[in-house]
C-alpha cells in the first residue's frame, strides 16, 4: 500500500493528490541521492527535499546545513568507493565531474547516474528548479522559488539605475584542486552577475580562468577586488591577502576596497541569485 503524504495546514487536513486523483508519495523519503553539484544541492535544500541527500561534494557548502551531510570529495577529484559505500539509489551531477573512470565505476555496479544540464541563465535556472520540484513532488514550492527570483531580479533592475558609476572589479578565486589563484574572465556566470550589479570586469582575457600574477594585477588596475572565501581565509587576514604579488599596488588596495565574498554566492545561479547580486551591488559601489 502506498504511503500517503499528509500536509497539515492550520485547521485543515489535506491529502496531496496528482491530477488523476491518486495520492502522491513522499518521494524524497525513499530516495538516496549522492549529488555532486553546488547548484543542484542548493535547489534541493530550497525545495525542502534534502532528506533525500545521503552524500554531497565538498564544494557544496550552502546552506550551512550541508555540513551535516557526508562528503564524497571534490567534484573534480572524486572517489568511486566513497560514493558507492553510501548505497545511493542515484548519483546526480551537472557534467562538471572527474575523473571519468569514477562515473564508469559507478555504472558498473548498477547505480543509476542522472546528469542535469547546468543552468546559466535566469530562465534555465527556473526550469531546473521546476524539474527538480517535479521529481520531489514539490511543485508549489518550486513555483514560489521562481516567483521570488523574478521579483528579486526586477528589484535589481530598478536598483542598478540608481548608480552612475561602473567600478572596475577583479574577482580573485582560489582553486581547491589545483591550489592556484585565478582571476575570472569576462565569460561565465560570475561576469554576468557582476554586470547585473553594475560593475565592469577588470580582466579582458578570453580564458575562463587565468593564473594570478603581478602582471595581471598591474594590467587590470581594479577599483575593487572581490576575493572568494576559501582563498581569502587561507591567507589568515586582510593584511596577508594584500601581500599577494601585485595586490598591494592596486587602486583597490590603496583605497581599502577589497572585500571577501562567499564563493557559492558568485559561481552559479540559483534561487538566491537576485539577493546575491543585490549584495554584490552594494559592495562594489560603496566608497
Amino acid at each position: 500500500m502506498k504511503r500517503l503524504l499528509i500536509l497539515l495546514l492550520p485547521g485543515v487536513l489535506f491529502l496531496s493528490c496528482d491530477r488523476f486523483g491518486k495520492k502522491q508519495e513522499d518521494t524524497a523519503g525513499k530516495m538516496r541521492i549522492v549529488s555532486i553539484s553546488k547548484q543542484l544541492n542548493e535547489i534541493i535544500y530550497a525545495l525542502g527535499a534534502d532528506s533525500a541527500l545521503v552524500g554531497i561534494d565538498i564544494s557544496s557548502t550552502y546552506p550551512p546545513e550541508t555540513k551535516n551531510k557526508t562528503t564524497v570529495g571534490y567534484h573534480r577529484a572524486l572517489s568511486g568507493e566513497g560514493i558507492i559505500s553510501l548505497n545511493p539509489t542515484e548519483v546526480w551531477h551537472d557534467g562538471n565531474v572527474a575523473p571519468a573512470q569514477v562515473m564508469e565505476q559507478i555504472k558498473k555496479v548498477g547505480i543509476p547516474i542522472r546528469e542535469f544540464k547546468s543552468a546559466n541563465t535566469i530562465d534555465s535556472v527556473k526550469s531546473l528548479i521546476m524539474e527538480l520540484a517535479g521529481i520531489f513532488h514539490k511543485e508549489q514550492r518550486g513555483q514560489q522559488l521562481c516567483d521570488k527570483l523574478d521579483a528579486d531580479m526586477a528589484r535589481l533592475d530598478s536598483a542598478r539605475k540608481t548608480y552612475k558609476d561602473k567600478p572596475r572589479v577583479l574577482i580573485v578565486h582560489f582553486g581547491r584542486a589545483a591550489n592556484k589563484y585565478f582571476v575570472m574572465s569576462r565569460n561565465g556566470v560570475p561576469n554576468q552577475m557582476l554586470e547585473w550589479a553594475g560593475g565592469i570586469n577588470a580582466t579582458d582575457t578570453a580564458q575562463k580562468w587565468r593564473d594570478l600574477s603581478p602582471e595581471v594585477i598591474a594590467m587590470t588596475q581594479p577599483d575593487v577586488i572581490l576575493a572568494t572565501d576559501f582563498g581569502f581565509d587561507l591567507q589568515g587576514s586582510m593584511g596577508k591577502f594584500m601581500d599577494l604579488p601585485g595586490i598591494s599596488l592596486s587602486p583597490a588596495a590603496k583605497n581599502n576596497r577589497i572585500y571577501r565574498i562567499e564563493q557559492y554566492d558568485l559561481i552559479y545561479l540559483g534561487p538566491r541569485t537576485g539577493e546575491n547580486v543585490l549584495k554584490l551591488m552594494k559592495l562594489i559601489h560603496q566608497k
